[in-house]
């Protein structure tokens, strides 16, 4: 059988100290470039991309370089600019693993393991999400201790903390289910984020 070169790479996203995990298993252009990449990242977790983020990748740094900049204490790392790095520049080691943190202050770290590579023809020019589970914390809950403690209020709340539960039911918009998963609204929310977006 001849070698055919990969167009795509599968990965796999959880978010980390989360218990049961969130994650997303999806297909990705190799082509695609780390900026573009965070746009198919926040479509497929349902993030509203309202914080800075980088990727730490080997020991160094990547996000958008000018805000990073703007953004880093003196004698800080530098952060490097993604657009210049595209999936096709990683090795192309199954197993290979890379984190992607949005929210500085919620610091929503995703460990991205590089699962396999794959030669589709024609090559994809869209992300695609394969398969997942559970729901993605709503935004400025306060990482992960924040998100555990807001799961304890609204589904098991303590007598003296109905009034907690009420206010926390209505901030999160009325009914939210920490186990709702719906691939095909993820599906074509991945697949929009590389049109809607300029890299």
């Amino acid at each position: 059988m001849a070698y055919e070169e990969p167009t795509a790479v599968q990965i796999h996203v959880v978010l980390d100290g989360v218990v049961p995990p969130i994650w997303r298993r999806l297909a990705v252009p190799l082509t695609i470039n780390l900026r573009q990449l965070h746009h198919v990242l926040q479509a497929a977790f349902g993030w509203t991309d309202s914080h800075l983020h980088e990727y730490r990748i080997g020991g160094l740094r990547f996000g958008h370089a000018d805000l990073a900049e703007s953004e880093r204490f003196e004698g800080g790392a530098r952060t490097f600019e993604e657009a210049d790095v595209t999936l096709n520049d990683f090795t192309r080691e199954p197993g290979t693993k890379f984190n992607y943190v949005y929210d500085f202050g919620d610091h929503w770290v995703h460990v991205v393991t590089l699962e396999k590579l794959a030669a589709i023809s024609p090559a994809p020019k869209v992300a695609t999400c394969i398969d997942g589970a559970r729901c993605c914390p709503p935004e400025d809950v306060g990482g992960a201790s924040g998100y555990d403690n807001f799961l304890r209020v609204l589904l098991t709340p303590e007598e003296d903390e109905m009034e907690e539960h009420k206010h926390i039911k209505r901030w999160s918009g009325g009914k939210f289910d920490p186990e709702r998963f719906d691939l095909t609204r993820t599906d074509k929310a991945v697949r929009g984020a590389l049109r809607k977006r300029a890299s």
